[in-house]
């Protein structure tokens, strides 16, 4: 698919969105066709599953068996099983999407109990399986019985038939081995819904060149990965960018947890639709903070993109917690950053890397996060600051920073990148352009020095600061004035008068040939 078909594929599936939301908001109508869209990616891929794998020699075909027929039930079993442990969950041939998309266009049809039904057979079929967790639920935000879908039953199965059938006539090329038109597809809508959600946007996604930045950041070095993880991974954009970057095939693992249940609905379908297999992942719900759901694991990548200065607990009990004992200092409970800073080290391998996105604040403020920092800089766990440019982010315009930490690091110094400047002007939101991206990852690889843009601070120099990390301490971005001339200001000047002596003079004399008194 080249580029200009694929903008045509993402235009087209943006419209039918628009078409679907009515009234509702953007946060809201984005459950509904991404839901849709992830239901027609299972029933495809189970459907080329069983005709390409399963059915081919038999000389059947998916669709053509029926499950009143006794020989075709026994065949139906059969798939089912082989379904369950390929895919982890099963449709019947009358469940599969075009099947109800088809129902839905005929005269006086209702689908939405039809419809109902099969996203809920769709769970039960994972029951009792190593799938099931990982598609609990799955489908709760899908209320096919809102208001906001229609006043009447007939309104909205109206609308939802509509939708099924624009959606159906999308061929989304799954029985290409190497195309992964449905999963961009997918991360392009979920980053055209966070840039219409406002506030509530920085809950589930993270600006793809931003992503990039991380993911290149972590796997610097790296051809292949044990495990990466992600403690807030919202839909789960940044875990597939680090598939991405060093290819999903090496990445042995995928970890992470959510807070919004909606949200981790969405991040787990996301990575099945990227073709993770379900036996790849475990994204978990819950408060990391509060209530980690991966004690004991550690991770060689992990990213992060936490919410900035979120409220925690801080209770006094996690002062005994492994995660936080060794610093003696708690993050205040009005600002979490460096709690979520240290829950990723307590995770982070000896040999890992671990990328995180904060609000500048954590350089310079004091007391309990004071501490913190000195602790980090003093163990030479802190790799690089690297600073961001401002109104990059979906719901706020701060500046904010990335800190990179490893455990087992080859340097003593720290290296400070201001990027401030590295960005492209948008008309709302700020972003990162690809020559943007290049240099921000070049200069932390290459960790050489330039004039203006990067500093490698030793431990000396940052006590020297009081253990202050703001970026101007180290990065020096100012610019001399070019030096004046001040002869040749004063040549300027004197020509300047030269020329308005000329020009009263030329006023006066056609003041006075119109009988008017000169104003000079």
């Amino acid at each position: 698919m080249t580029e200009e078909q694929k903008k045509k594929l993402e235009q087209k599936l943006w419209d039918i969105a628009n078409e679907l939301r009515g009234r509702m908001d953007a946060d809201e109508f984005r459950d509904y066709i991404l839901g849709f869209i992830f239901y027609k990616y299972l029933s495809e891929r189970l459907h080329i599953y069983v005709d390409r794998e399963l059915l081919k020699s038999e000389g059947l075909t998916f669709t053509s068996l029926d499950d009143t027929d006794a020989v075709h039930r026994g065949i139906l079993a059969a798939v089912e099983e082989a379904c369950i442990e390929r895919l982890g969950y099963f449709l019947k041939p009358r469940e599969l999407f075009s099947a109800v998309a088809a129902r839905g266009t005929e005269p006086g049809s209702f689908i939405l109990a039809d419809l109902g039904e099969t996203l809920n057979s769709i769970q039960k079929s994972t029951m009792g399986n190593e799938s099931e967790e990982d598609f609990v639920n799955l489908f709760e935000d899908l209320d096919l019985n809102s208001s906001k879908l229609g006043r009447t039953n007939d309104a909205r199965n109206a609308l939802i038939s509509k939708v099924l059938v624009h959606l159906d006539a999308i061929d989304f090329q799954l029985d290409q081995a190497n195309s992964d038109i449905l999963g961009d597809a997918y991360e392009y809508l979920i980053g055209k819904f966070a840039s219409g959600a406002g506030k509530k946007a920085g809950e589930f996604y993270t600006p793809q060149q931003v992503s990039t930045v991380l993911a290149k950041i972590v796997t610097s070095g790296k051809a292949r990965l044990r495990s990466v993880y992600d403690p807030t991974c919202g839909s789960g954009s940044l875990l597939l960018r680090v598939a991405r970057e060093i290819g999903e095939k090496n990445v042995a693992d995928f970890f992470g947890q959510e807070l919004n249940r909606t949200t981790y609905n969405l991040a787990r379908m996301n990575m099945i639709l990227h073709g993770v297999h379900y036996s790849k992942f475990d994204i978990q719900q819950e408060d990391t903070l509060e209530h980690p759901q991966h004690m004991g694991r550690t991770f060689e990548a992990i990213v992060a993109n936490p919410p900035f200065s979120a409220k925690w607990s801080a209770n006094k009990i996690f002062e005994s917690d492994d995660r936080f004992a060794e610093y003696g200092r708690l993050a205040p409970g009005s600002k979490a950053d460096f709690a979520f800073v240290q829950h990723m080290l307590h995770h982070l391998d000896e040999d890992g890397t671990m990328a995180v996105v904060l609000p500048h604040g954590v350089l310079f403020r004091g007391g309990a996060e004071g501490a913190i920092r000195e602790f980090l800089l003093r163990r030479n766990w802190l790799d690089a600051v690297i600073g961001l440019p401002e109104n990059i982010f979906y719901g706020t315009a701060i500046p904010t920073c990335i800190l990179v930490l490893k455990k087992c690091k080859e340097t003593e110094d720290v290296l400070f990148v201001d990027a401030a400047t590295c960005f492209q002007r948008g008309k709302n939101q700020n972003w990162l352009g690809e020559e943007d991206v290049n240099r921000i990852v070049g200069a932390y690889r290459t960790r050489a020095e330039e004039e203006r843009f990067t500093h490698r601070a030793l431990l000396s120099e940052i006590e020297e600061n009081d253990f202050n990390l703001n970026i101007p301490r180290y990065v020096d971005t100012f610019v001399p004035e070019p030096p004046v001339d001040l002869e040749d200001v004063t040549r300027h000047v004197e020509q300047i008068n030269l020329h308005m002596r000329d020009v009263d003079e030329e006023l006066r004399r056609f003041c006075a040939e119109l009988g008017l008194e000169a104003p000079l």
